[in-house]
Parts: C-alpha cells; structure tokens; sequence
C-alpha cells in the first residue's frame, strides 16, 4: 500500500465512522488487516478515525477489536492516540479496557507505544499520575504496558530530559521485583531504555536495586537493564 492510499482510505474510512457506518467502515478495513500492511501506513488509515467523535469511534473500535488481527490493534492505538488531546483519563482508561480484550503480547506493546508512551511524551506530569496505578494492577498486561510505555518514552527523550528520567526509574523500583514473565519483559525494555539513553542514571539506580538493597528479580529484567551500561559495570550487577 502506497502513502496516499493509505491516506485516502483513511478519509474515507473516517466519513463512515464519523456518519456512524462502522460495519461499512470495517467492510473497507477489513482487506488492508488480511494483509501484511506495514505499520506506518497503518498509523496513517488510524489517525484522522480519531478525530471523529467518541461515540463514532468506540462501536468501531470495538468492531476492529472484535477480529482480534495484529494490524488492527495498530489502527485502535492511532485512533486513541488522536484521542489523547481530548480525554488524556478517558482514552487511557479504553486504552487499557483494549490490552484486556486482546490478551496477547503485541496487543499490549502497540497499544503502550501508541497510547501510554505518547501520553508520557506529549503531557509527562498528567500521564504518569494516570499510570500509576497500572504498576499494580492484577493483569500482567497492564503492568508490563507501564514498561512499555516507559521505553517508548526514553526513546522519544533521547537522552534529554534527566529529571523526567529519574521520576519513572523511581516509579519502576518496586516493578524490578515483578515475577511473571509476560510482565518481567516490558518492564525490562523499558529500562534497556532508559539505560541506553541515561546510562548514569541507570548505573545508579541498579547500585541501589542490586547492591544496597539486594531486591530479588529475575536475571532477564537485569540483563536488559545492564544491556547498554560497560562490561566493567554490567559484571559488577551481573555477578551478585
């Protein structure tokens, strides 16, 4: 699929939706999911769908969720990133109301991205008080979202925004202790992350984690987080 097709049949998926047509709509969606489309175009058939109002877009969504294919968990998370502008608590809440539904791994990861990781970079202080409680929360998909989220996150910083760095290496202590595996591995990128980007700061967070107060974890989450740091210090946390 070429650019502009891929922008035209977002419009016109949008007048559907937006003209509350969502069976029409996914009837025009549906070939573009029984392929291998890439993301990008994807993302660009999703975006203007968000602009239409909530009550067009929820019966679509769940339209699209309902197939439960790989691309349209794509299409959900450009929509509901559109959304975010809007109803940052709101689109947060389907966000993760979406993860539940798919309960797989890459419905997870797109809808993090997309959704809590371009919250954290568009409006950091209100995004991460809304994220919060996804730290605990029973389902493990959640819990790994938050990671996920803040990878996507330390990717879009680039290294420029220690302090906002400090606050979720700071909401991540408690999650380095987490168990289950589905979980261990989003929370994991995302200090691979944040170690790439600020390494210091990673450097010192683990001193704390592994040495001064010893908490249990998983190897796994440890070799991600040691990922980008020297050998010299990645033995030095590896070999505890």
């Amino acid at each position: 699929m070429k650019t502009k097709q891929a922008i035209e049949t977002g419009t016109q998926i949008t007048d559907l939706v937006a003209g509350g047509e969502p069976e029409r709509a996914y009837a025009l969606l549906s070939p573009v999911l029984k392929k291998r489309t890439p993301f990008d175009k994807l993302r660009l058939i999703g975006w203007p769908i968000g602009a239409a109002p909530q009550a067009c877009t929820d019966p679509f969504i769940n339209r699209i969720a309902a197939d439960r294919t790989e691309g349209g968990w794509v299409i959900i998370a450009s929509i509901l990133e559109k959304q975010l502008g809007r109803d940052l608590p709101g689109t947060l809440s389907r966000c993760r109301e979406n993860m539940l539904a798919g309960d797989v791994w890459y419905c997870c990861d797109i809808l993090a991205e997309g959704v809590a990781g371009s919250a954290l970079v568009s409006r950091f202080d209100e995004a991460l008080e809304r994220l919060k409680p996804w730290r605990t929360n029973e389902n493990y998909w959640v819990r790994r979202a938050f990671g996920v989220g803040a990878h996507f996150w330390a990717k879009r910083s680039q290294g420029a925004e220690p302090q906002k760095a400090a606050e979720l290496l700071q909401l991540l202590e408690p999650m380095f202790e987490e168990r289950v595996m589905e979980a261990v591995k989003g929370i994991g990128w995302g200090l691979k992350t944040l170690g790439r980007y600020y390494p210091d700061l990673i450097s010192d967070w683990l001193t704390v984690q592994v040495l001064q107060e010893k908490r249990p974890h998983r190897k796994i989450i440890l070799r991600k987080a040691c990922t980008y740091l020297p050998d010299e210090q990645r033995a030095l946390f590896e070999n505890v």
